[in-house]
């Protein structure tokens, strides 16, 4: 496998979406590094790739989140940082609050 296609993961949800997004913002969820970490006995890990019990519309958000997060965690003056909260359909939102405890999708000091 090329260098750059360790680069990304690919997440597929339960209804077979597939999303990309670069490892390291996926090693920001606790179960999602559990499964790619580099020590990893998972299959996950050496193929990049993790298919998940979530429905594509809320693991979407869960991406974004993620992404979301990596680019505002250096932010010096949290003003300038948009609420996330807005971007949240009300009708995923249980489902998406039971899918980030499913991925313990608390930041990791890396």
């Amino acid at each position: 496998m090329s260098e750059q296609a360790n680069k990304n993961v690919t997440l597929i949800s339960s209804d077979e979406f597939s999303f990309i997004i670069p490892k390291p913002v996926a090693l920001k969820a606790g179960m999602l590094a559990d499964m790619l970490g580099e020590d990893s006995a998972f299959s996950e890990s050496m193929s990049n790739t993790c298919n998940l019990d979530i429905r594509g519309v809320v693991l979407e958000k869960v991406c974004e989140y993620l992404l979301f997060k990596q680019r505002y965690e250096s932010v010096d003056n949290k003003e300038t940082v948009p609420d996330f909260q807005e971007r949240i359909p009300p009708e995923i939102a249980l489902e998406l609050l039971v899918a980030a405890d499913y991925l313990q999708s608390k930041l990791r000091a890396h």
